[in-house]
Parts: C-alpha cells; structure tokens; sequence
C-alpha cells in the first residue's frame, strides 16, 4: 500500500518564522499550504522554495483576524485538496500569524487589546476549531507561542498575556483531542532577528545587544533556530509528545 504523502497548514508563512517553519516541514517529507496576509509575491516565493524540494506546496491570502472569512478559507482549501488528494482534511495545523504591540500599560488602548486577542487567541481557537472535521487521526497542532509567556519585559503586557492563554488552551486541546490521536503543542520563540515587530530585534542595536545579553547561548535568536522545533512536531519521531510546552529561546532568562 503506498504510504499517503501528509499535509501541513502553516499560517503566516511567507516570511519569517513561519516561512523558515514550512520549508522545514517540506524537507521532512510533508506537502505544505501556506497562508499571507497580503504579500502574495513573498509567498509564492515560499511555494516555489517548497516545490524545488519535491513537495507540493499552495499559498493562500488570510486575515487570521476575520474569523467570518474562516468558512470560505477552509472550502477553499478543501476543494484544492479533494481535488488533487482525493480528501479535504490535513495533517497538521500550525498555528504561527502573528502581529506585536509594545506598550505600556498605561498606554494601551482597546482597539490594540482587542487586535491582539482577534488575531492571538480568538483566530487561532476559532481557525483550530473549524479545521477539526478535517484534520486526520494521528495529526497535530501546533501553537506559536512567546517566551514574554514565561518572563515579563515592560510594553508586552498584552502580547505575553494572550500568549499565555494560547499555552494554556494547547493544553485543554491536547486533552479533548487525545480520543482522534491528534496532539497538540506549543513551540515558544524568544526574540528572533525578524519583521516581526517592525525588525526590532533585527534592526535595533539595543534591542539585540540585551537580548543577547539574557541568553544564555549569548546571541538573539534566528528563524532557522525555530522552523526545525516546528518540523520535528509534524513528523512520528514527534509522536509521543503532547501538551507541551517547548520554549525555544537560546535559554533566555535562565
């Protein structure tokens, strides 16, 4: 019998983490669907990465934001895959877009709490949610994370938060999904040289110098540092761990 080629759903993967993230994955061996805010060109970029690699790969526009657009997202998927598979689910969902806010607490406003939540903690239980009818047995989730969920720097008050509820709900995931055999875990970045945040940790001297300061490997972090954790929680060595927590951060504030 020939063994089926598996399929993983990368949000926010035509750059950064996320686009380091689905190459990896694409290299163990999986097909891979990648979805962009509004770069089309950066993620077709990623999808023809992917196929000089062999595997299959699709990019679709998503405001992980608008959960109404969820429904037509996922047929729109569906139907590319019934069509070239022959079934509409996925292996694996990766939970990674993803925007920063740094502010202070006494600053913060509710429309930037409210984005936060939207696009963190709302998009990613809602997405999760509505992709469940179609994710095979034996599959997984994985939530991205944040290491501000462990320690705390002043203006991420509402980011490091919601990141924490996204580690707490992994959990409850893990337990309601374990009946499917699909696992659910979460991979928790520090601060990685990327656009994320404007490249504040890329571009800002200061930035980088103290997080390199605090890291115990004595440098920022890469996005090559976090795409492979990614990849081998979509592969079977990966299959015994479940509602976890791996923080991936070059032991930042040991």
């Amino acid at each position: 019998m020939e063994r089926r080629t598996k399929i993983a759903l990368v949000t926010g993967g035509s750059r950064g983490l996320g686009k380091n993230s689905a190459i990896k994955i694409a290299q163990k061996g999986l097909d891979v669907i990648i979805t962009y805010k509004s770069n089309k060109e950066e993620a077709e970029k990623v999808v023809a990465e992917i196929r000089t690699l062999g595997r299959k790969a699709i990019a679709y526009p998503l405001d992980t934001k608008n959960v109404n657009s969820f429904d037509a997202f996922i047929k729109t998927v569906g139907d590319h895959l019934e069509e070239n598979t022959g079934s509409r689910n996925i292996d694996f969902l990766v939970n990674n877009a993803g925007t920063a806010l740094y502010s202070p607490i006494s600053e913060v406003t509710e429309e930037q709490l409210d984005d936060v939540v939207d696009i963190h903690f709302k998009g990613v239980f809602f997405l999760t949610q509505k992709f469940l009818p179609f994710m095979n047995e034996g599959g997984g989730i994985i939530n991205i994370s944040s290491g501000l969920a462990r320690f705390a720097l002043a203006g991420s008050s509402v980011y490091g938060s919601i990141k924490a509820a996204v580690d707490m709900l992994t959990k409850y995931q893990a337990k309601e999904l374990g009946a499917r055999k699909i696992k659910s875990n979460v991979v928790a970045p520090g601060a990685i040289e990327t656009d994320f945040g404007g490249g504040r940790t890329r571009d800002d001297e200061q930035v980088n110098a103290m997080v390199a300061g605090v890291t115990a490997l004595g440098r920022a972090g890469l996005p090559g540092d976090i795409g492979g954790v990614v990849a081998f929680l979509c592969t079977e060595d990966a299959g015994w761990i479940n509602g976890q927590r791996i923080e991936a951060s070059g032991g930042m504030f040991l």
